[in-house]
């Protein structure tokens, strides 16, 4: 053994991946399943903006709306905690544990074993496999858990702590599953120890670190608040691997484990220092690591940076690592390089992360040089805030123009303290904390509005057999299980709209992107319309829609009759979406990945990762080339296989859809192969035509076609044409001599544009002389104020101004007009009068005279106003302003 710098004693040299896979081989070998980590971006549950446990994908399973093939499971979980309700941002890089990404293990319990067999596997692959020293671990329990203590006690443990519900009770939200803790601290010494006379394990010091959180899940809390025992009681335990790994280390922080000490030491080659020199420069390394982990992970579960929601907590990461690597004297873009670092320091637990890691990079970059344009602006803009202070005689900025800055462009709160602080100025603080809790409120209020409804009407007809799925047939027979109205269970429908659950249904459900089937329900008693489908629930499938005619009744035989029609312009177009990605990777590159789709009757919507504009010569060939595999008539195949089996057989699976063990994987000939459920064509052919109707941005790094197929697009080709014809016909020439002929036109009528302009300016010099005689003369310095009439836009206000400072040499001019039933002003100083005159100082004086504001440079100013009444008024303020600021030397 040897000691660190605090005496800490290393113990066993594992490294972090071999913790992290003894760890999950362990509870193999206790006959559990060893789940893969869920991706960043919850699934089915909007209500988080990242998975930020190891439960969240298991949160159905808890709350009985989903089943597993499984009872036990442990899994090494990806989480992010930035942003939302659990926001570590501004904490990380000051402490030693705190982080925005992070792996959390866990071993999880679906009614199988409770409190003494988790109690035990905790303690048995800490002290056994980890060998931790037994006489540093303590246990804190729930004040009133007597169970938990003589579970504990059994096993030899006596350093055992009570605590209240603050720390050992555990609740999935106000109501629901809930029940008792224990966690498992380590003490890592009294150099650790925040040095109060009271600290003891539960003390919220370094000392006693929590290493794993045994959460015994055996009440569910009503409406009242009252508890009620489970019928079968859960597991959930969560022990960061970070930590761990620390602990097992002996690191004294986490930043000090392996999995931090490569990006660091790479941060620190990069910057040209040394780690552990200067605390500043610590904190910037590990801020910089810390989040060059949270982006890679981020990026490679396809959240792009963007300026709401998961992609503006994504960019506030960025932006604060390119801020403390500007602290660290890197001044040119280097996040992405550190990607690189992550990926080959976790490609061995996340291979995925290799394939991504040209793409991770490349946004990133992008994102980079984005912020060093903002910062540029944001300077602008503060500069310009700080003129304005200075000149109404005050030290006290906005507190909300600062956040304004900050939320808005992204410029770092502590940058623009450090600025104003050397101007000799600061901001409110309190009015920049209201305007950051506004934005969060509304984040929140965003994300909670966005939560599901699992109606007690589903829960209750889940207890039954699952509704199948019939693919092969367009119409059967089969039996209403159900008809519900109004969120209750009914004998038979009546005149309104309602839903209904049968035995058995042809009906595809809304799902990965395609809409529902359409279509009737029909028995000896009435006729449903079906106008919506949906799985709300697994194994629950419900048809929603109208009654056309009489009534249908619960445990009626009925026949389920879909649109076939709607159903195969589906098809096509879902087809189409999948030759469509195969040939936008050909094209592209094999960084694209699909983003977001929208399969529909009349058209199909598919986004995708690219980070320039796709041109018209690509999106020819794109066209071009899944036309030519429609062509081609590629027989499409469907195959049931297992999850871990389809993907090495090459199937694209999509980060995003939740995939049981068995998937369905459907192949359009050699050109593609996907994990899908949705419905297809037999043949390629049956396509009949592609045409993409447009491609555009919808964030930085997504891009998104929308085209259509079959008959949609035959008709589209069918308006394209005739609206050729017109045009051709207006231009009298051919079609294949639309181009030339409106190029002609074109260069025509830029030509008379520009001897129109020629002719305007002729007439504007000619007038300068009439108004130079206007000018007055103001302690010395010459000026002229203005209401200029007929002129349409401030740029020909402008040409005015410059032909008039060409001829008065030296002086201060200020022109105003009314555009567009608004009041414009601009104001010029000559060159050698900047020392004695701000353009757009006066500008801002004038301007609030016509109830306006506006400002700029020393040289050039202008502004707008909304009372045009108030101009003549304005204009000749102005002599009065040049002579009270003139009066100062």
């Amino acid at each position: 053994m040897s000691l660190n710098s605090k005496g800490f004693k290393f113990m066993q040299k594992m490294t972090g991946h071999e913790i992290r896979q003894a760890f999950l081989e362990y509870f193999r070998r206790q006959g559990h399943t060893v789940v893969p980590s869920s991706p960043l971006i919850p699934q089915n549950d909007p209500t988080l903006l990242f998975t930020n446990a190891g439960m969240v994908q298991f949160k159905d399973v808890f709350l009985g709306h989903d089943t597993r093939p499984y009872q036990r499971a442990a899994t090494c979980q990806k989480c992010v905690r930035a942003g939302g309700k659990h926001n570590d941002l501004e904490q990380v890089g000051h402490t030693a544990r705190h982080h925005t990404f992070f792996e959390m293990l866990g071993n999880f319990s679906f009614g199988n074993y409770f409190k003494a067999d988790a109690i035990r596997y905790g303690w048995e692959f800490l002290t056994e496999y980890m060998k931790l020293p037994k006489d540093r671990l303590w246990v804190t329990i729930y004040t009133n858990d007597d169970e938990a203590d003589k579970l504990w006690r059994e096993i030899g443990v006596t350093r055992i702590v009570r605590l209240g519900e603050k720390d050992n009770f555990w609740s999935m939200g106000e109501v629901g599953p809930c029940g008792p803790c224990s966690e498992i601290l380590y003490d890592q010494g009294p150099a650790f120890s925040c040095g109060k006379s009271g600290c003891q394990a539960g003390c919220d010091c370094d000392r006693y670190l929590e290493l794993w959180n045994l959460v015994f899940m055996q009440f569910n809390r009503d409406s009242e608040g009252e508890l009620h025992a489970l019928p079968r009681p859960s597991i959930d335990t969560g022990m960061g691997l970070e930590r761990i790994t620390a602990v097992v280390q002996g690191a004294p922080s986490n930043f000090d484990s392996d999995l931090f000490r490569p990006i660091i030491h790479a941060i620190a080659d990069l910057a040209g220092l040394d780690y552990q020199n200067n605390h500043k420069h610590d904190v910037s390394m590990r801020v910089v690591a810390d989040h060059a982990r949270a982006a890679t992970f981020l990026i490679g579960d396809r959240v792009i940076p963007a300026n709401d929601g998961r992609g503006y907590v994504l960019r506030r990461i960025i932006r604060r690592a390119v801020r403390h690597g500007k602290l660290l004297g890197i001044d040119k873009p280097f996040l992405y390089k550190m990607s690189g670092v992550v990926i080959d320091k976790m490609q061995d637990a996340y291979p995925e992360l290799t394939e991504h890691r040209e793409y991770i990079a490349s946004l990133i970059l992008n994102e980079e040089e984005r912020f060093i344009h903002t910062l540029g602006q944001g300077l602008k803009i503060l500069g310009a805030l700080v003129d304005e202070v200075k000149l109404k005689d005050k030290n006290l900025a906005d507190g909300k123009e600062i956040f304004k800055l900050y939320d808005t462009y992204g410029f770092p709160v502590d940058l623009s303290r450090e600025i104003l602080q050397e101007n000799g100025l600061s901001f409110g603080q309190s009015e920049f904390d209201a305007a950051m809790q506004e934005q969060q409120d509304m984040a929140r209020k965003h994300w909670k509005g966005a939560a599901r409804e699992i109606k007690p009407v589903y829960l209750e007809l889940t207890k039954d057999a699952p509704i199948e799925f019939d693919r092969e047939n367009e119409k059967l027979t089969t039996q209403i299980l159900a008809v519900i109205q109004n969120g209750q269970l009914v004998g038979a429908t009546q005149d309104k709209a309602a839903e209904i659950v049968l035995q058995q249904t042809p009906f595809y459900a809304e799902k990965g992107g395609q809409e529902a089937d359409n279509g009737w329900i029909i028995s000896d008693s009435g006729r449903f319309k079906v106008e919506n489908v949906l799985e709300v629930m697994p194994g629950l499938i419900v048809h929603q829609g109208v009654t056309e005619q009489g009534s249908l009744k619960k445990g009626e035989l009925s026949e389920a009759r879909i649109d076939h029609a709607r159903r195969k312009n589906i098809a096509c177009h879902h087809t189409a979406t999948h030759i469509l990605h195969a040939v936008l990777r050909q094209v592209l590159g094999d960084h694209v990945k699909q983003a977001g789709s929208l399969v529909a009757s009349d058209r199909l919507r598919f986004d995708f990762t690219h980070f320039t504009g796709v041109s018209r010569r690509e999106l020819a060939r794109i066209e071009s080339l899944v036309n030519e595999n429609i062509i081609t008539n590629y027989s499409v195949a469907t195959q049931e296989m297992e999850l871990e089996e389809a993907i090495a057989s090459g199937a694209m699976a999509l980060f995003d859809e939740k995939y049981g063990q068995s998937v369905r994987v459907v192949s359009v000939g050699e050109v593609s192969k996907e994990l899908c459920g949705g419905t297809h064509v037999q043949a390629g052919g049956e396509i009949g035509l592609f045409k993409i109707v447009s491609e555009s941005s919808i964030a930085a790094g997504v891009r998104r076609i929308e085209a259509v197929c079959a008959k949609q697009a035959f008709a589209l080709v069918t308006r394209e044409s005739e609206l050729l014809l017109e045009t051709a016909g207006l231009l009298r020439c051919t079609p294949s001599e639309i181009a030339a002929k409106t190029e002609k036109l074109l260069d025509s009528l830029k030509q008379q544009e520009k001897e129109l302009s020629r002719l305007k300016d002729k007439m504007a010099s000619g007038q300068v002389s009439d108004l130079l005689d206007k000018v007055r003369e103001i302690k010395g310095v010459k000026v002229l104020a203005l209401k200029i009439s007929d002129v349409s836009d401030v740029e020909r206000l402008r040409s005015l101004g410059d032909l008039l400072k060409q001829r008065m040499g030296s002086g201060l001019i200020v022109l105003g007009a009314e555009i567009n039933q608004k009041v414009a002003l601009l104001a010029i100083v000559t060159p050698d009068l900047i020392p004695k005159l701000h353009a757009g100082n006066i500008i801002k004086q004038v301007a609030q005279i016509t109830g306006g504001s506006g400002g700029g440079r020393p040289d050039m100013a202008q502004a707008g106003g909304k009372d045009v009444d108030k101009l003549p008024e304005a204009i000749e303020r102005v002599y009065d302003i040049a002579g009270e600021v003139l009066k100062f030397p």
